[in-house]
């Protein structure tokens, strides 16, 4: 052992000698202390699952030397003994904003948008920015630094949280006696995305999800085209995110959904997302685990609602209730479904919040270990560090906690934070834990005293019987000073002691009411009783509600199934040649229309007894906005490469109740801000399911084009976005068919390309792969975009609004365009004051293939009263003006081979009427896409006793955490925004 010590310390001289540093030192003497430092006797956690009792820690020049039990210390140790105590890995966040200073927002010109970019030598969009490197902005910021550091982290990573493609990141250490030379651990520890623009530019594109989703596909594909060296001009942000590809990718997501967004991207360029998500995962869990991503978790669960008055409580979403009770049970969720994922303090009002929220989620069931695990060596591995950071393992960075206990125990202290091996007090340690139950006794006089809190910062509550007394209370290096006084006769008592070494009795001196002095002591008696109560409340699991799908009011408990059913005796109405049958049955069986006649065999499938009823296909809406988290694209006048499927909004209440008005498919159309606007997305209204569930599978291709006051924004007073005239609009049309027509060629030839999403989507169309719907109103413009059609080859599909179709049907019907308008709207701005209700009748008569829509959230879900109108405007029969919502629809939407109609071999999209569909009376009593019924008017009268009851539950579990002693927060109604043609998002 002596020899093994000897040669210990020719080592430690050999290197003190030795030892050099290539910068010049004149400050003071040169030599560097080698001396090693020995953590003894404590509860050592090397690792979250390696964990030893009595272990020691040794440590030197700022690395772990070694860990474990059977460790040999070098002579020349500063040896601290740390018996009962615990050492953690310090907490690494690899989510901040920490040191780099907050972008300022640019300053606005007047209304004018700016469609251009701002710089040169940059990408074309100025919210692309991979150049940006956080260390070029990185400032170290010591306060900060040290509110991170008392709620146990050691390493920040940082970023530049602003655009869509933000650079790279800083990971820094938080010892405040280094350099940043020292402190900094990695110059570029990642590349960060997000779909969020940048403040700093008010460079207008994009102006939606939907855009920025268009413009990371695109710079990826211009990415790829750059590094094959097809471009002579230099794109230093091409150039940046090219060199930077082979670093860890973090994309700032911040919900369930757009999770999922960002990962498909990933999955398109071989780009593999460590996702920044929302706390809201649960909600969707299993489409999370399929991502098979690795994701950085916020805690930042919201606050219960001050529901003392309840009026204001009537403004709160069940969603949002909701939200407060089951998102602490996210973390849980996560590590249940082995997600691999870390947490962070993004979001959080300050860092000290940390611990309330993790102790919160631990009550709702999150493993210990694998708290640990994602505050230590999970975040190390995401930034590629392990080796260097999130363990006490040999070799590491000597980053570690002190703390009196569990560190996920509400009462234990953080006594210190050591960052690169150098010691940042938090507490004093060597302050006795006096915290329980005391008898104190003085003269006669009998209280009892509670000391609870933390160990560090105790408080103190005094009884005598049923009275308790007021309390002021200080404990400072083992010293206590207490007062307590009694309101009723304002006595008031002094007193200070000292703590003995053994940290159990103590005793002092007491003043008097009087004035007089006399001795007290205090004599244990147990744990303190708030210390009892808060283990008591801590063991107790908290009621959680049910999940629902969709998680929102309405929802289903569990998702609606298929089933086969045969409705009897029904009023029919086929939408087929057979026309109206009546007293006839229909049999449903695997999602398909198997069977019409009469006396038709069940053969096990449930019996609807429709007798008196009518049996509709259900209702399509050929133009709707609703379900869509955006509607336009408005930076630019062609918006072609984007696409409302990535925006389809599986939870909008208005699915619902378009369902229970007989609606089973629209189509969401890209709103009028451009001439050429986005694609569409056709769904079915499978409340319940998910945004790629809700999609026609084979989608018809469809895009958005529109014409009139918007599009030349006369509504708008901007002046310097092109076209800003109605011959303006035909002349982009032309414009942009010929640069396709090129770019199409040039693809078919062989010759390579750069990849154009625009192009691509304009090409479908003149190739016939992709049908226009297009906003319109006036004559002569419909006129116009039929004829340059015909000059590219191409029809248009449909002409949606149309209220001047009636003047242009003959031309319309040999075009071979449809139309789908409304049944009775006019004079709501000045190209529509020629509007006529007699418009669908016209058309029809004609031969022009005519729906009614809705192009609202409130008219869609009673279509069914606005096709019964034409049948008093034109003199329609009901069942030709049935069909307007129907098979017309369908036959526009090129989806008439599977829905429409009542015809054997559809998908059973269907509806049970209480009346005559075309009756003001009529109630829609059952709603079936694919023999499942999403709506049934029966279920819904017991949804809403039930959405009652759990309204009144959370309400009343919000109060109980406001009467003890829980934060909250005020109510806040949230207004619903229906989406138009006008809306910009």
């Amino acid at each position: 052992m002596r020899k093994l010590h000897f040669v210990l310390f020719f080592l430690f001289c050999f290197s003190f000698i030795n030892a050099q540093d290539y910068f010049p030192k004149n400050d003071g003497v040169k030599e560097k202390n080698n001396n090693y430092t020995a953590f003894i006797n404590a509860n050592l956690y090397i690792t979250p699952t390696q964990v030893v009792k009595n272990g020691t820690l040794l440590i030197q020049n700022g690395k772990v030397i070694a860990s474990g039990r059977s460790v040999s210390i070098p002579e020349n140790s500063v040896v601290i003994d740390l018996n009962g105590k615990y050492i953690y890995p310090s907490f690494i966040d690899p989510y901040t904003g920490f040191g780099v200073e907050k972008p300022k927002r640019a300053q606005g010109q007047g209304r004018s948008p700016q469609y251009g970019p701002s710089r040169e030598g940059f990408y074309w969009n100025d919210h692309i920015m991979p150049e940006y490197n956080a260390i070029s902005q990185f400032k170290y910021d010591a306060k900060t630094a040290e509110n991170f550091r008392k709620a146990g982290f050691g390493v920040l990573n940082t970023l530049n949280m602003d655009g869509i493609a933000r650079g790279t990141g800083v990971l820094v250490a938080l010892n405040d006696d280094a350099s940043d030379a020292d402190r900094i651990l990695e110059d570029e520890s990642g590349n960060y995305f997000s779909f969020s623009k940048s403040v700093t530019s008010r460079q207008s594109y994009p102006t939606s999800l939907m855009g920025a989703m268009a413009l990371l596909r695109q710079m990826y594909w211009d990415a790829d085209w750059y590094e094959k060296g097809n471009v002579e001009t230099k794109d230093r942000s091409l150039e940046a995110l090219i060199a930077n590809k082979n670093l860890p990718a973090f994309f700032e997501a911040g919900n369930k959904s757009n999770n999922l967004r960002a990962d498909k991207i990933g999955d398109q360029f071989g780009v593999n997302y460590i996702i920044i998500g929302g706390g809201d995962e649960y909600e969707i869990i299993n489409k999370i685990k399929a991502t098979n991503a690795k994701y950085i978790i916020p805690v930042n669960f919201p606050d219960a609602y001050d529901v003392s008055n309840p009026y204001a409580a009537n403004y709160i979403s069940l969603q949002d209730m909701r939200a407060w009770n089951q998102a602490p049970g996210n973390p849980k969720a996560l590590a249940d479904n082995g997600i691999v994922f870390s947490l962070t303090t993004h979001e959080l009002k300050s860092p000290a919040d940390l611990k309330s929220k993790l102790l919160k989620a631990i009550t709702y069931g999150f493993d210990k270990t694998k708290a640990l695990e994602a505050l230590t060596t999970i975040p190390a591995d995401l930034l590629g560090k392990s080796n260097e950071i999130g363990s006490l393992q040999p070799g590491r960075y000597a980053n570690f906690l002190v703390t009196s206990g569990d560190i996920f125990d509400k009462e234990t202290t953080l006594y210190e934070n050591w960052v690169q091996g150098k010691k940042h007090l938090i507490a004093d340690k060597d302050q006795k834990d006096i915290r329980g139950q005391y008898t104190f006794s003085s003269g006669g006089r009998s209280f009892d005293l509670d000391i609870s809190g933390e160990a560090s910062k105790p408080k103190a509550e005094v009884k005598q019987g049923d009275q308790k007394f007021k309390t002021k209370f200080d404990y400072t290096d083992n010293w206590i000073t207490l007062s307590f006084s009694n309101d009723k006769t304002n006595e008031v008592f002094r007193t200070t002691g000292i703590i003995p070494k053994d940290g159990s009795n103590f005793s002092g001196r007491m003043v008097l009411p009087n004035g007089s002095e006399e001795s007290f002591t205090a004599t244990r008696k147990g744990n303190a009783s708030s210390e009892k109560k808060d283990k008591e409340d801590s063991d107790k699991k908290p009621e959680v509600v049910p999940i629902t799908y969709p998680n929102v009011g309405y929802g289903f408990t569990s998702k609606p199934k298929q089933q086969d059913m045969l409705f009897k005796n029904a009023t029919v109405w086929t939408g087929e040649d057979a026309g109206v049958l009546n007293n006839t049955d229909v049999l449903v069986r695997d999602g398909k229309i198997v069977k019409i006649g009469n006396n038709l065999n069940a053969g096990g499938a449930k019996v609807v007894d429709a007798t008196g009823k009518h049996l509709t296909a259900g209702v399509i809406d050929e133009h709707s906005h609703i379900a869509a988290l955006a509607i336009n694209e408005a930076g630019h006048n062609s918006s072609a490469e984007v696409t409302i499927e990535d925006v389809v909004d599986p939870e909008d209440i208005s699915i619902y109740r378009n369902l229970a008005g007989g609606v089973t498919s629209i189509q969401i159309l890209h709103g009028s801000a451009n001439p050429i606007g986005g694609r569409s997305a056709i769904i079915k209204l499978k409340w319940g399911e998910d945004a790629d569930n809700l999609i026609y599978d084979n989608s018809p291709k469809f895009i958005k084009f529109a014409l009139g006051e918007n599009v030349k924004q006369s509504n708008w007073q901007s002046f310097n976005r092109f076209p800003q005239t109605r011959m303006g609009v035909e002349q982009l049309y032309v414009n942009y068919f010929n640069r396709a027509k090129a770019y199409d060629a040039d693809k078919k030839s062989g010759k390579f390309i750069r990849h154009d999403e625009e192009m691509e989507v304009l090409a479908e169309i003149l190739n016939g792969e992709r049908f226009i719907s297009c906003h319109s109103y006036v004559q002569s413009e419909i006129n116009m975009l039929m004829k340059v059609a015909e000059r590219f080859g191409f029809r248009v599909n449909t002409f949606t609004h149309i209220l001047e179709g009636y003047k242009v049907a003959d031309k319309m019907r040999d075009h071979g365009v449809g139309g789908s308008t409304f049944s009775d709207w006019w004079a709501y701005k000045f190209e529509v004051n020629d509007a006529i209700p007699y418009n669908a009748a016209i058309m029809s008569s004609v031969g022009v293939t005519v729906a009614i829509n809705s192009d609202d959230g409130e008219m869609s879900r009673r279509l069914n009263q606005e096709a019964a109108k034409s049948v008093k405007y034109g003199g329609m029969s009901e069942e030709e003006a049935w069909k307007m919502v129907t098979i017309n629809p369908a036959k526009l939407l090129h989806i008439d081979d599977r829905v429409g109609s009542i015809k054997e071999g559809k998908d059973a999209d269907l509806v049970l009427w209480s009346d005559n569909p075309l009756s003001v009376y009529a109630k829609a009593e059952k709603t079936m896409i694919e023999g499942t019924v999403y709506f049934d008017i029966e279920t819904d009268k017991a949804k809403r006793e039930t959405i009652k009851a759990e309204r009144n539950k959370l309400m009343k579990m919000m109060l109980d955490e406001k009467n003890g002693g829980g934060k909250t927060r005020e109510p806040k109604g949230k207004d619903k925004q229906y989406f138009e043609c006008e809306t910009i998002n």
